[in-house]
């Protein structure tokens, strides 16, 4: 693709995920995945939770394996109580269910009905090779595009969804330890991956955090750590325990934040989320964080723990969504897979 001929040139930007949504998409995970081992069971009951509350605001497109599967699925939908009314079920199989990061990243143009959308196609490789096959994970991207008769741009460099953080009017948040990690674009150096973020998502100014969470097997996505809940407004976590890893990366983070500024030169306002503590399971550390929600029509969805402080967190998502319902949901099976509803979820613009 010629420079002249890039999403940026031709007046595409991604928008933020506050903004309006024709829907969500979701790869349903499949028991003979890797994502849960030995504790799949649960799992399924997460999901049916998750899509309960997304079918009162908006469509829900949901990624199967085949006819057989999307039986399974629906009957299990129905004996949950989700209306299947607004579900869609489209026979793009995936090994994994990490939707955000396989799935299509959706771009727009122009407002009211001239608007129009695009698909940015990343190349996809497990974070880094890390969960071989995904091949078929990689196809998603072009199987939504081609359904939607949308263009499709592919910058022919691998990035995934959880990586980034936009304010949709120019701003994106990443991080050094996963986008400069040698396992994605070793040719590509920092000015190179900018460039490529500029040019296919329509941003200006890139914004770099350090270090993600510890148990994080993504080399530290920023939907972990930092979310933009407005145009000039950050959330990020911070964990008060001095002798906990994750104290000091996550107050490095919170350092750069303050000297950090918009594409128009505000600074952001930076609003302290808590963290849900240690949570293991067969002691592996997990990256739970409340900082994985995701912004729905109307609804903010977020992951909690069985922590004290989810409430706390909660309250403190409901005070900078004023506007939307913030509800908690029960990640504590669904992080065993090292990931909770943002990195399952891949939202579709209106």
């Amino acid at each position: 693709m010629s420079e002249a001929s890039t999403p940026s040139r031709l007046g595409y930007r991604m928008p933020a995920e506050w903004e309006p949504h024709a829907g969500t998409w979701l790869t349903w995970p499949r028991p003979e995945g890797i994502s849960f081992p030995g504790k799949y069971e649960p799992v399924p009951d997460v999901y049916a939770e998750f899509i309960r509350h997304l079918v009162a605001v908006e469509h829900v497109h949901i990624n199967v394996w085949n006819r057989d599967k999307e039986a399974w699925v629906a009957g299990l939908l129905r004996d949950r109580g989700v209306p299947l009314d607004r579900v869609r079920f489209h026979h793009f199989p995936a090994y994994e269910p990490w939707c955000r990061d396989h799935g299509p990243i959706f771009l727009v143009r122009g407002e009211g009905p001239s608007r129009e959308r695009a698909v940015v196609d990343w190349d996809y490789n497990a974070w880094g090779g890390k969960y071989p096959p995904y091949e078929l994970d990689d196809a998603v991207p072009r199987h939504v595009a081609g359904l939607r008769g949308l263009p499709l741009f592919r910058p022919g460099i691998v990035m995934e969804g959880g990586a980034l953080d936009v304010n949709g009017r120019g701003t994106l948040l990443t991080t050094e330890s996963c986008l400069l990690n040698p396992n994605r674009n070793p040719s590509l150096d920092r000015a190179g991956i900018e460039r490529c973020l500029c040019d296919y998502l329509g941003v200006t100014k890139i914004l770099w955090l350090g270090d993600g969470i510890e148990g994080d097997d993504t080399d530290g996505h920023v939907d972990d750590l930092t979310r933009f809940v407005d145009p000039t407004t950050v959330v990020t976590i911070v964990e008060e325990d001095p002798l906990d890893p994750n104290h000091g990366r996550l107050a490095e983070n919170s350092r750069r934040l303050a000297t950090m500024t918009d594409q128009d030169g505000t600074p952001l306002r930076v609003v302290e989320l808590p963290c849900p503590g240690r949570i293991e399971n067969d002691g592996q550390r997990l990256p739970a964080s409340y900082a994985n929600f995701y912004i729905a029509n109307g609804t903010v969805l977020v992951p909690t723990f069985r922590h004290p402080n989810d409430a706390r967190a909660v309250g403190i998502l409901q005070s900078v969504f004023p506007d939307r319902r913030v509800v908690g949901i029960d990640s504590t099976e669904l992080i065993w897979g090292l990931g909770s509803f943002h990195c399952i979820s891949q939202q579709e613009p209106a």
